[in-house]
């Protein structure tokens, strides 16, 4: 299988895999509820949401461990591959019992004083958190596995193994209601479980197909990678924590100055952007081991090349969703909440915006993490996007109105994603005219034609089924334009051959 053919197959894979699971989580949601009730199911909620505040640090070693793996990949280093995966698992390791040890003995604070539960639940809500702490710690120690599939361009694989997942948690939401035992205790404890089954469906893949993968010594230890992994690994912390506290200090500004019911608005927006957000990441998720294979391999032209594409196709593939949903944002709401806070709508609609603002140039974001030079990269592009919380709080506290904070987030969010470039100028000497030829010029006439294709059904259609109609026009003048527009005469070849090959077939 070519590399264009492997990220074809991992974008339908990860399309597929999310799918699949939007429809059982939203199911299984539904029979938890009706199982446990709203007093153990909200339990269960602020537990495991206490707990998964630190999921980000999992995430973060992540996407370290996948680099440094992708990278040896691409110098065909099987050894160095072997002693990162080693060492990157005993950090993990190490790092999973240290944050295991604090959460557990801080634990019945939490459960008997921090949060507000009832007293007779009380001995059930604290196992319930020692089992949260445990799948915690269980996802610290598949994430350098997950990492290794994901490095080995081997999503198929690890989509099957979540789809199962989502039809595990099915299945324990049928159970659950026969189950005589404590429901909620029940519940965790085979949530637990699933956390065992994937860990173990990876590891046994693993070791059977990967001759890198092995269960790591403590005389592996090494200073230099663990300091390498380390180091790389904080900054990509301090990343992913500058964009939780945006998104977190957005929602208490918003709920110092106009209380919980904007917040409630507020947060389906962030469930709406983050539903529809998986278009572009699984674009990016196929390619970003083929950039990082790349810089290891000193092939910098075609990293960079790359990220163009990733760029490009990040954009292009969310826009065909958003555009339409930002101009029937009204209906969907209706349809989905029936009854729709107040601002809901403004806000899911700023909040897609924003979104599709960070990907026009996304793919410098992979570029930086392939070259390594990550220190001033985090520093300016993340601790940048800080500043909305502050030019936010600056408007609203001068009487200005609520939308005026959305359109900080819009336009601080446009201004960093332009940041991306001189920042790469500087750490990768790219060429900036070349990278705006290639993604800018080729990404704006499909946005406009979309938009405008949307406007007018939402203008000129009455009827009730007029949300169909939108979607199915902006995907097909968005596919019509991207094709004459944004494809270069290389990727037409290579559609058109694709095309052909299914034909003979």
């Amino acid at each position: 299988m070519t590399a264009s053919q492997r990220v074809i197959v991992n974008t339908i894979a990860q399309y597929t895999r999310t799918i699949i699971n939007v429809c059982l989580s939203l199911y299984s949601t539904r029979l938890i509820l009706v199982t446990l009730g709203e007093t153990d199911y909200g339990i269960y909620s602020v537990i495991a949401g206490v707990v998964a505040m630190l999921s980000f640090v999992t995430s973060a070693l992540s996407t370290t461990t996948q680099r440094f793996l992708s990278f040896h990949h691409g110098k065909k280093e099987l050894e160095q591959v072997q002693l990162v995966f080693g060492n990157s698992w005993l950090l993990h390791l190490f790092i999973g019992l240290l944050i295991a040890i604090v959460l557990c003995s801080i634990g019945p604070w939490i459960t008997q004083d921090f949060l507000n539960i009832e007293e007779t639940r009380r001995g059930a809500a604290l196992l319930v958190y020692f089992l949260a702490v445990l799948m915690l710690f269980l996802s610290f120690i598949t994430a350098p596995v997950r990492a290794l599939f994901v490095a080995r361009e081997n999503i198929v694989y690890t989509s099957i193994v979540d789809v199962l997942d989502g039809v595990l948690k099915l299945v324990i939401a049928i159970l659950l209601s026969r189950i005589s035992y404590d429901h909620l205790i029940s519940y965790s404890s085979m949530l637990t479980c699933i956390f065992v089954f994937n860990l173990l469906a990876l590891v046994i893949y693993a070791s059977i197909k990967f001759p890198e993968f092995h269960v790591p010594k403590l005389r592996e230890l090494n200073k230099d990678y663990i300091k390498g992994l380390s180091n790389f690994a904080g900054w990509t912390i301090y990343s992913t924590g500058c964009v939780i506290a945006r998104n977190q200090g957005i929602a208490i500004i918003l709920n110092k100055i106009f209380g919980a019911i904007v917040n409630s608005a507020y947060g389906i927006s962030l469930q709406v952007s983050a539903s529809v957000q998986f278009v572009s990441t699984s674009i990016v998720n196929a390619m970003n081991p083929q950039i990082m294979k790349a810089e290891g391999a000193g092939e910098r032209s075609k990293m960079i090349r790359l990220c163009e594409y990733e760029s490009k196709y990040a954009f292009l593939l969310l826009s065909m969703v958003a555009i339409p949903l930002i101009a029937e944002m009204d209906t969907i709401l209706q349809i989905w909440l029936q009854q729709v806070p107040p601002h809901t709508t403004m806000f899911c609609r700023f909040i897609l915006i924003a979104a599709l603002c960070d990907q026009i140039s996304i793919g410098l974001t992979s570029a930086n993490q392939a070259i390594g030079k990550i220190k001033t990269y985090s520093l300016i592009f993340y601790t940048l996007k800080l500043l909305v919380i502050l030019a936010g709080w600056i408007c609203l506290k001068n009487g200005l109105p609520i939308v005026s904070i959305m359109w900080c987030f819009v336009i601080i969010e446009f201004a960093t994603s332009l940041i991306r470039l001189p920042l790469m100028k500087y750490i990768a000497d790219i060429d900036i005219l070349s990278f705006c030829k290639n993604v800018f010029m080729r990404i704006i006439v499909p946005c406009i034609i979309m938009a405008l294709t949307s406007y007018l059904c939402t203008k000129y259609f009455g009827m009730s089924y007029r949300i169909i109609i939108t979607t199915i026009l902006s995907f097909l003048m968005g596919s019509i334009a991207i094709w004459f527009t944004s494809l270069s005469n290389e990727e037409k070849l290579y559609i058109k051959t694709l095309v052909l090959k299914r034909k003979k077939q």
